[in-house]
């Protein structure tokens, strides 16, 4: 048996510090939706509303948040993140408990919150890459990676009999509960983050907010990434609702049932985050990046084609656990590939301005398809996406830009 190879002290308490809060997202998983309809008794328009304000509008007060977190020590921002994130989410019981907690409040804190993700994530993965030597990268994202699938594995069931036996408040509780521990987990790190310095100018300019996206798009190798996964993830993540409509309710599935649809085939994320580097180590990191990404886009349209009964819970489990599997192998391989091809000074701008535009299109492309769903019916919505996601492939870059520049380093200059 292969005994895992420990990363530093350092990197143990960034894993376990995600692996918490991570666990508590899992565990309040779909929390504010439920606590929208079954305390505020709030309908399908609310629900919907929440969803997506809060995706889209986080992500434009994120905006600069961005170069903002570039030029600052990323240790203190992640806390400052966490604590934040722990302050908005400890409001909703504490509303509650007083009487006081409205679907207005349910709305700014889900903006609050995604900005506050925005701001971590980017500030995570840069400092993640000076925190690890490059051969590392991959080992720490798979990690990350195999956490966030157990989480999603354990979480969701777990927060559900807890919901069931005191009410979705009490995840709510829990979820932030795990902001405050992650806090103190990077806290604990220790060592110390040099600050960054600006050679330009020492106050943020309105020309830096776009520093990221020109950092992506005039980038050969991260533009078409940036452009796949982008549709790819909004894509998929339109069509959930779309699903828990069809199964729920045309096809009569009942919810334990659809939980278990979509807790069962996580296992394959798990799975595939274990198989990357070996994979990797094995056939190169372009052929896996590019081949899982090609993968991955052939299942979804599948999901167009269930059916009521066991053979159709059957359907949505192989064709989800094929998904996940494969996303499960690409995501920690793009995570790593995407930190080595951005520069050291501009990890934060790139990483913010990427879920930026992440987060916004899930939530235009969901409500877009929510409208095709109303005239067309989720079933053919639901194709639609699948027919369009099998698209995305043209967009992954076909040159493995890694290796030419290795070799362009490598050539002997001519001597005239």
């Amino acid at each position: 048996m292969r005994v895992r190879r420990s990363l530093g002290r350092q990197f143990e308490w960034l894993w376990a510090s995600f692996a918490v809060s991570t666990f508590g997202t899992w565990l309040a998983f779909d929390a504010f939706p439920l606590v929208a309809i079954l305390v505020l008794h709030a309908g399908a328009t609310q629900v919907s509303v929440l969803a997506a304000v809060g995706l889209a509008v986080g992500a434009v007060v994120a905006v600069p948040l961005g170069p903002w977190v570039e030029f600052h020590r990323k240790r203190p921002v992640m806390v400052a993140m966490d604590l934040t994130r722990f302050a908005a989410v400890l409001s909703v019981p504490a509303a509650y408990l007083l009487g006081w907690l409205t679907f207005a409040q349910l709305l700014v804190v889900s903006v609050v919150v995604a900005a506050a993700d925005i701001a971590f994530t980017a500030a995570s993965g840069s400092f993640l890459k000076t925190l690890l030597p490059r051969q590392d990268l991959l080992a720490a994202n798979g990690r990350f990676e195999s956490t966030t699938w157990t989480a999603s594995v354990l979480g969701p069931p777990i927060g559900g009999a807890a919901i069931g036996l005191f009410g979705p408040v009490v995840t709510v509780a829990a979820d932030a509960v795990s902001y405050l521990l992650s806090a103190l987990g990077i806290r604990a790190i220790g060592g110390r983050e040099p600050r960054p310095v600006r050679t330009d100018a020492q106050r943020l300019r309105a020309g830096d907010l776009l520093d990221g996206w020109r950092s992506i798009l005039t980038h050969p190798a991260l533009r078409p990434l940036f452009l796949n996964t982008i549709l790819n993830n909004g894509l998929i993540m339109a069509t959930a609702p779309l699903l828990a409509v069809l199964m729920l309710g045309d096809l009569g599935f009942t919810p334990w049932q659809y939980g278990l649809a979509f807790a069962a085939p996580c296992v394959g994320g798990l799975l595939g985050s274990r198989l990357a580097r070996p994979l990797v180590a094995r056939f190169g990191q372009h052929r896996v990046m590019l081949t899982a990404g090609v993968l991955r886009a052939f299942w979804l349209v599948g999901l167009a084609f269930i059916g009521p009964g066991i053979a159709g819970l059957v359907l949505v489990i192989a064709v989800e656990f094929g998904l996940i599997t494969c996303n499960g192998v690409f995501n920690p391989v793009f995570a790593t590939y995407r930190l080595e091809q951005t520069p050291t000074d501009r990890v934060a701008r790139t990483l913010s301005a990427w879920s930026i535009t992440s987060k916004a299109t899930i939530a235009a492309m969901t409500a877009l398809w929510g409208l095709l769903a109303a005239v067309t019916g989720p079933r053919v919505a639901i194709a639609v996406a699948g027919v369009l996601l099998l698209a995305t492939p043209l967009l992954l870059p076909r040159r493995d830009r890694a290796a030419h520049q290795k070799q362009e380093v490598a050539a002997p200059v001519e001597v005239g």
